[in-house]
C-alpha cells in the first residue's frame, strides 16, 4: 500500500499502526510513545492520503474515511511532527501543513466579511464549550507553569496593555478587530480609556455591545459593525489582536498606511499576529478551505517590511514561542470534553472537523515553525521610553513611573 511505503519512509520513532481498507495490518515506526493506531475505510482514501496530504488528511478524519481506533488525532500528527526536521525532512511530511501554492490572499472588504461571519458567527454555546470565562480567543500568556487557562488570558490582556503605554487616563484607543470585547472593556477599566472597537462579526458586536452596556461603560466603551478600512478619526493608542491574520498579504501595505493614518503622531500601537519563524509561506489548505477563509500567516520580516515603508517606526518586537501550544492544548482538551455538547449544537462531523483544527495548530506551535509575534509601533522614536521598563512595571504593579524617569517625551 503506498500510503503505508510513505509512512514507513518518515516514521523512525513513535509507533503507528496502520489498517488498510482490506483489513491488513501494517507496522510502522519503533513501538515507542506516542503510539496510534488508524484505520482507513476506504481503498480510494489510501491514494488521496498520499498525493494530496495537506488537504486530505483533514477531510478523511473529518468525514469518517480515517478513524482513530487507538489514541488520538493529536497523537497522529505529533507521530508525524515528530519525525520532522527542519531542512531536512520529507518533502510529505511538508506537504502535509504547506499544499496550497505562493498565493497571496487579495481580501476586499466585501470578501472580509464573508470570510469573518464563516468563523466568527458561528453559535456563541461553541466558544462556550473551550473558551475561558472572557471568551478569548487569541493566545494566552503562561507567566508561570500551571496557570489556568483564565489565568493566561488575564495575563495576556495585562501583557498587551503594558506594552501601550498607558500613561495617562482618557487615552483614545482603538481595538482593530474587538472580538467578545474582552480586551476593551480590559483597557477601558485598567487605564480609564475611551475605547472603540472594530469587528465584522455580527455575533461578536451583539455579544460585545451588551456587555459593555451590562458593565455600565457605554459612555467609554462602543463597538461597530465596519472593516477597520471603514473607521477615521485619530487615536493615541491602538491595537489589534488576532485580526491581521485576516489582512491578506496583498493588503498588508493597505493596512500599515491606515494604521498610521489613525494614529495620533505621539501616538502607540500594538499588533498581535500568529505568524512563522522561516520563511514566508501559504498557510495549510484545510484551515484555508474549513476554518478560516482567506486567511494567510506572515512572516516577522514581511511584517517589518510592509510596517517601515508606511512610515511606521517598529519600537519593539517579542516572539511567543510555545504560548499558543498551550493554549491550544487548553482548548483542545476543553472541546473533546465537551464533544457530545458540540455535536448536539452542530454534528459529530463538524466536531472531529473542529478537532483536527485544533489539534493541527496545536502542533504547528509545538513541533514546527508557527509563533505569535508581538509588534509595538509608533510615528516617532521619542514616542516611548527608550528603556522597556515600563512595560515590567505595569505587569507588575499596573502603573508606569514618572516618564522623565524613563527618558520619555511626548
Amino acid at each position: 500500500m503506498f500510503i503505508s511505503s510513505i509512512l514507513r519512509s518518515i516514521v523512525r520513532a513513535g509507533s503507528m499502526r496502520l489498517i488498510d481498507a482490506a483489513g491488513r495490518i501494517h507496522m510502522i515506526g519503533d513501538d515507542t510513545p506516542p503510539r496510534v493506531s488508524i484505520r482507513l475505510r476506504s481503498r480510494r482514501i489510501g491514494y488521496t492520503l498520499a498525493f494530496n496530504p495537506g488537504l486530505s488528511v483533514g477531510e478523511a478524519y473529518m468525514d469518517g474515511l480515517m478513524v482513530i481506533e487507538e489514541g488520538t488525532i493529536y497523537d497522529f500528527l505529533e507521530v508525524l511532527a515528530r519525525n520532522y526536521t527542519p531542512g531536512g525532512g520529507s518533502a510529505w511530511l511538508s506537504l502535509v501543513e504547506w499544499v496550497g501554492g505562493g498565493l497571496k490572499q487579495h481580501n476586499p472588504i466585501g470578501k472580509t466579511r464573508r470570510n469573518v461571519a464563516h468563523h466568527y458567527d458561528l453559535s456563541g454555546e461553541l466558544y462556550d464549550l473551550f473558551l475561558d470565562r472572557d471568551r478569548q480567543y487569541s493566545c494566552a500568556y503562561f507567566a508561570h507553569p500551571g496557570d489556568t487557562l483564565d489565568v493566561a488570558q488575564d495575563n495576556k490582556k495585562r501583557h498587551i496593555a503594558a506594552k501601550l503605554l498607558l500613561d495617562r487616563p482618557g487615552l483614545k484607543i482603538l481595538d482593530i478587530g474587538s472580538g467578545w470585547g474582552g480586551l476593551a472593556l480590559y483597557l477601558a477599566r485598567a487605564a480609564d480609556a475611551d475605547v472603540t472597537g472594530v469587528t465584522l462579526s455580527t455575533e461578536q458586536h451583539k455579544v460585545s455591545q451588551t456587555r459593555s452596556a451590562q458593565a455600565g461603560l457605554a459612555d467609554q466603551v462602543r463597538f461597530h459593525l465596519r472593516d477597520y478600512r471603514e473607521e477615521y478619526g485619530r487615536y493615541n493608542r491602538i491595537v489589534s489582536v488576532g485580526m491581521f491574520e485576516h489582512v491578506g498579504k496583498r493588503n498588508y501595505a493597505e493596512f500599515f498606511g491606515k494604521l498610521r493614518g489613525l494614529l495620533e503622531d505621539h501616538g502607540v500601537a500594538l499588533i498581535h499576529s500568529i505568524g512563522y519563524s522561516d520563511t514566508p509561506g501559504p498557510i495549510n489548505p484545510f484551515i484555508r478551505k474549513y476554518i478560516f477563509p482567506g486567511a494567510d500567516l506572515p512572516t516577522l520580516s514581511e511584517i517589518s517590511a510592509a510596517a517601515e515603508r508606511s512610515g511606521l517606526i517598529v519600537t519593539d518586537v517579542e516572539i511567543l514561542r510555545r504560548h499558543y501550544a498551550e493554549t491550544l492544548r487548553h482548548w483542545r482538551e476543553r472541546f473533546v470534553a465537551r464533544w457530545n455538547d458540540a455535536a448536539q449544537i452542530y454534528d459529530e462531523r463538524f466536531c472531529r472537523m473542529w478537532e483536527f483544527y485544533l489539534a493541527l495548530c496545536e502542533v504547528g506551535f509545538r513541533y514546527r515553525t508557527n509563533v505569535v509575534l508581538q509588534m509595538q509601533l509608533t510615528k516617532r522614536m521619542d514616542a516611548v521610553p527608550i528603556t522597556r521598563d515600563y512595560m515590567f512595571d505595569w505587569e507588575r504593579h499596573g502603573r508606569i513611573p514618572d516618564r522623565h524617569s524613563t527618558w520619555g517625551s511626548g
